[in-house]
């Protein structure tokens, strides 16, 4: 918004020990300043993202003592902890807070967690929520799914529902099925995280193995769970190939190949709620997609995906029965109408007048 100046605190792109880009420490752009912290490596499991989160929050903190003074805090937060850093910051400064929440950490950790470890830390993980989501003046929840919880734990913090959406780069770059050869096995390709959020350990290797050389799988990620998909698939099958993390450009010759797209998200009643970006990225493509997903994403796809087969997650007979359906369906779909509705550029600019608004009406 141009009659705003905005700096935005973000990392240097660091999601993968395995795969690292670089990006300018400082970038400024007409209104908007971008600074970009430096954190360690890290292999992806908690313990790692934590000590990355406490170098963020220590330069963060530094950054904003320097660079402020500031009218209004916003935060886009898939973590508890950015929202809570925000809000820590935000109370600091005695500013207004706008929080954009991505998914339900204390929700999610209750279930992921081994049970002695969600007993023991729960409570102070929804007092901190509790206090986060209060501070706030306004949320936008990513997920509708959210929203009744939200609403119980912040009943006064007023609500927004700005989605995911679909990338300019998805949008214009829509790939041309690649031709198969009519004697090979569809291939499914899946591309994301590998952690015990997606649970591909739960379902991958025992399909593979069911189907044998009727199927093929690409999995192009890297995450908590990997190393174990790579014992069991590699005990099992040979139908299976293990992808380390590519570019964002380079997810579009992948989708080419693809006859299939997979989703999946475990068996836990938190994912319930969520709405997978993936859903929007998979979508613009026009493949066929198999989504292993229950409650809300489920409904979502059902009504706004065409082409879509939805089954319960980790439901091994679900998933054939979805491969054999999309197999003889596997040309590429017009989802123009669902394109135009999700486009990112559309979203983003409605939030960002929503965002300016908020400060505004509190400056």
């Amino acid at each position: 918004m141009p009659e705003l100046e905005i700096d935005i605190l973000t990392t240097q792109p660091n999601r993968y020990r395995e795969s690292s880009a670089s990006a300018p420490a400082l970038e400024i752009t007409g209104n908007v300043r971008v600074f970009r912290l430096t954190l360690p490596e890290h292999d992806s499991g908690m313990h790692d993202q934590g000590l990355a989160f406490i170098a963020y929050a220590r330069q963060g903190l530094r950054a904003i003592r320097s660079e402020g003074p500031y009218d209004a805090v916003f935060a886009t937060s898939s973590r508890l902890m950015t929202a809570s850093f925000a809000t820590l910051v935000s109370r600091r400064l005695d500013l207004p807070l706008y929080l954009d929440i991505r998914d339900l950490f204390a929700d999610t950790m209750t279930d992921v967690l081994p049970r002695w470890m969600a007993t023991a830390f729960a409570p102070v993980i929804r007092a901190l929520e509790r206090w986060t989501f209060q501070s706030a003046g306004r949320i936008n929840v990513v997920s509708e799914g959210f929203a009744d919880y939200v609403r119980q734990v912040a009943p006064s913090t007023e609500l927004r529902n700005f989605t995911n959406g679909i990338d300019d780069e998805f949008l214009s770059a829509s790939p041309g099925r690649r031709p198969r050869n009519a004697d090979a096995p569809p291939l499914i390709v899946y591309a994301g995280n590998v952690g015990e959020g997606q649970g591909l350990h739960r379902i991958i290797p025992e399909v593979a193995r069911r189907l044998g050389d009727r199927v093929r799988f690409r999995v192009i990620g890297h995450g908590g769970r990997i190393q174990q998909l790579r014992a069991q698939v590699g005990d099992v099958t040979a139908n299976v190939e293990l992808l380390p993390p590519v570019p964002r450009a380079e997810l579009h010759s992948h989708y080419a190949d693809a006859d299939i797209l997979f989703l999946h998200l475990n068996d836990y009643p938190a994912f319930r709620k969520v709405l997978p970006s993936k859903i929007f990225e998979y979508a613009a493509t026009g493949r066929p997609i198999a989504a292993g997903v229950a409650g809300y994403s489920a409904q979502f796809i059902r009504e706004h995906v065409e082409n879509a087969q939805v089954f319960p997650p980790c439901d091994v007979d679900g998933m054939i029965e979805a491969i054999e359906i999309l197999s003889d369906s596997s040309a590429p779909v017009d989802r123009s109408p669902f394109l135009e509705r999700y486009a990112r550029r559309r979203i983003t600019t409605a939030m960002a007048h929503d965002v300016a608004q908020f400060v505004h009406s509190n400056h």
